[in-house]
């Protein structure tokens, strides 16, 4: 098996199998009439219920009762990776279905599919999958092999940018509610993880195999930066820079565009934050003021200023 292969990275379960006892719902779809809520971009290819009463959901042999709501906070954190609590109770006020955030966040880790991890004070607790949270997701996305899907995480990466990271599903729900009123439809989120997974099998792709390889990639800048170009992230400093997510979504006119965004803090400083304002990407930050650049393709704006929106 190539090592580089995607399907099999590190952070994400295997791809869904044609084997029905992976995981099974009685055959239904995501479009069911059953379904009372809208599907969310995270949870719009999952085989999973909409609506709010709960149904038996079986995967990898075990049986779990779930709603639409515990789907879109599965779905969800899996998206980000970790996510705050406060930040689901956000998205889950309109059809919470009776259960507060923290009582629907308690019964699914008592069903040992969330972990829920201190940060700073119970109101910031944030949530990660477990790996049976994962593969309950992949057990159940729809059949689209010629459509990029949405990929889950499980699991904590960077304990040290806990705080940080944390605040991505914030700035992705601003960008969401502004692209939405310009008509737009969210696709899919694409995190700093993959973007720099592909950047890796490129560096190393000419290495695979070769007994003979120190594992240094052979790239020229000229490469890197024409890799950087296809990819539509900026090059500079002799070096492509990473927004911490990417939104792919259809425009008013249905043409899929994207937008990179970015979480900037007040301790960006020097040439980090030079970095920053010069990338492109729509930022976002707490406690800091100013105004930035937004991203996306065909339109990388470059202005002045550190964050674009404050996130609260």
């Amino acid at each position: 098996m190539d090592r580089f292969d995607p399907r099999w990275d590190d952070d994400r379960c295997r791809p869904q199998s044609s084997d029905r006892d992976w995981g099974g719902r009685g055959g239904r779809g995501a479009n069911d009439p059953r379904d009372s809520h809208e599907r969310s971009s995270f949870t719009r290819d999952l085989d999973l219920p909409g609506g709010d009463e709960r149904e038996r959901v079986r995967a990898r042999g075990r049986d779990y009762d779930l709603d639409g709501a515990d789907a879109e906070v599965l779905a969800t954190t899996g998206a980000f990776r970790v996510v705050q609590v406060e930040d689901l109770r956000d998205a889950l006020e309109a059809r919470a279905g009776g259960a507060t955030p923290d009582q629907r966040v308690g019964r699914l880790q008592d069903s040992g599919l969330l972990e829920r991890i201190p940060l700073d004070g119970r109101e910031r607790d944030v949530v990660v999958l477990t790996s049976q949270g994962r593969e309950l997701l992949e057990a159940h996305r729809l059949g689209r092999p010629d459509e990029p899907q949405q990929a889950f995480y499980a699991g904590l990466r960077k304990p040290r940018e806990l705080s940080h990271d944390a605040q991505v599903y914030r700035a992705f729900r601003r960008a969401e509610q502004r692209l939405r009123g310009q008509g737009g439809r969210v696709r899919r989120v694409v995190l700093d993880y993959e973007l720099k997974r592909d950047y890796q099998q490129f560096l190393q792709a000419r290495n695979r195999g070769r007994a003979d390889s120190d594992g240094r990639p052979d790239r020229t800048a000229e490469e890197v930066a024409a890799w950087a170009r296809q990819h539509d992230l900026p090059y500079f400093d002799d070096r492509v820079h990473f927004p911490d997510a990417r939104i792919e979504y259809e425009d008013a006119a249905h043409d899929l565009r994207h937008e990179d965004i970015e979480v900037v803090t007040p301790h960006y400083r020097g040439t980090h934050a030079a970095a920053a304002a010069r990338s492109g990407f729509r930022r976002y930050g707490a406690g800091v003021a100013g105004r930035g650049g937004g991203g996306g393709r065909g339109s990388r704006a470059r202005r002045g200023g550190l964050a674009d929106e404050l996130l609260g």
